[in-house]
């Protein structure tokens, strides 16, 4: 038997159990037959402190000094590097974009209105006068990851963690204070079970008997395009649109492109949709100058949410030693130092540090 166990093997599950390896014994149970299968090894791979509601930005605040200077033997290579984003105001967007342009302004390094007749500067193929109105987004980066999550990985394993794959929970029932996870890998046991299943967390939940929290995965598609031999897009931001209907960067030579969809579907292996590609497609063409003539490479992730899209983290009201570790939406990757921290803190039952505890997170989960 072990002190924990955690369920699910993505950057959330691999953060908690980070942390949680300190503290005692832990196991990891991922389904798939190597963790980050899903959302996380299909991330937009974007830290920024502008996205999101305000206890989403308070936990990836409370993410950027472990991103930002990670222990010394965490990863081989920056967590981060500079991106930033441009955000383009179509016509008729006005009133969106000052809601945008205020929430921005309220990031550690606001963000600040430029002339239209600058976005040329930062992103030479958006089409001139389809923009009215433009802000940068300036402290935003770029999120190695691979390395975040096999740091995460390696620290669970250094302090003497296990990781086990294809051990899809089948069983989770609680007998005299243990919680006991029948596997496709076996049989683990322990006081206290971290959900940080993703997709499938209301799944695991209802095996456990556990009230669920109305999870809705939504599906996100992007794809890569290629870009013109003369243009060097290494350095462009993030352009996206005030209302969120497109964003693109550039990724490893290539233009990284979705259509920012968010298709309710059921817990699955996501797979993009022809016509979310062709929708993306023709979003960025007009709104730039760019053609795309082929995909090179398109996928879906899984997107999972409740009602308020607010991250669900703590311990279930009604089943003691079951921590919620879930409905991160698209910011797990960028939350995931601050989450793990408060899902370590839920499970072995002390207060988090004030910073990393928006007070839903930890006091506020009977009104799911």
């Amino acid at each position: 038997m072990r002190d924990f166990l955690i369920i699910g093997g993505g950057v959330a599950g691999a953060a908690a159990g980070y942390f949680l390896a300190e503290s005692g014994t832990m196991t990891l149970l991922e389904m798939e037959q190597a963790t980050g299968y899903h959302s996380t090894g299909r991330s937009a791979a974007l830290f920024s402190e502008y996205f999101g509601n305000r206890a989403v930005r308070a936990l990836t605040a409370a993410s950027r000094s472990f991103l930002a200077a990670p222990p010394d033997d965490f990863a081989h290579a920056p967590l981060l590097t500079p991106r930033g984003v441009l955000a383009l105001c179509p016509a008729g967007g006005e009133k969106l974009f000052d809601e945008v342009l205020a929430e921005g302004q309220e990031a550690p390094a606001p963000a600040v209105e430029i002339d239209p007749g600058e976005v040329g500067r930062y992103c030479p193929i958006v089409r001139p006068g389809w923009t009215s109105r433009a802000m940068l987004k300036p402290a935003a980066m770029d999120i190695d990851v691979d390395a975040l999550h096999q740091g995460f990985l390696r620290g669970i394993r250094a302090r003497g963690g296990q990781v086990i794959t294809s051990a899809r929970v089948r069983a989770l029932s609680r007998s005299a204070g243990i919680w006991r996870a029948v596997t496709g890998a076996g049989e683990h046991a322990a006081p206290v079970v971290v959900n940080a299943a993703g997709a499938w967390a209301d799944e695991v939940a209802g095996l456990a008997g556990v009230r669920p929290i109305g999870l809705r995965p939504l599906r996100r598609t992007a794809f890569l395009a290629d870009l013109p031999d003369v243009l060097d897009a290494a350095a462009w931001p993030m352009v996206t649109d005030v209302a969120d209907t497109f964003y693109f960067k550039p990724e490893s030579g290539r233009l990284l492109v979705s259509p920012a969809d968010a298709a309710p579907v059921q817990p699955c292996d996501a797979r993009p949709d022809d016509v979310d590609v062709a929708i993306g497609v023709e979003r960025v063409q007009q709104a730039t100058t760019l053609k795309i003539r082929s995909v090179r490479h398109a996928w879906a992730g899984l997107r999972s949410v409740v009602a308020d899209d607010t991250p669900v983290v703590g311990e279930a009201a009604d089943a003691p030693g079951f921590v919620w570790l879930a409905a991160l939406g698209g910011y797990g990757v960028q939350t995931s130092p601050a989450v793990g921290r408060i899902a370590a803190a839920a499970a072995k039952g002390t207060p988090p540090q004030a910073a990393y505890a928006p007070q839903r997170m930890w006091n506020d989960m009977e009104r799911l």
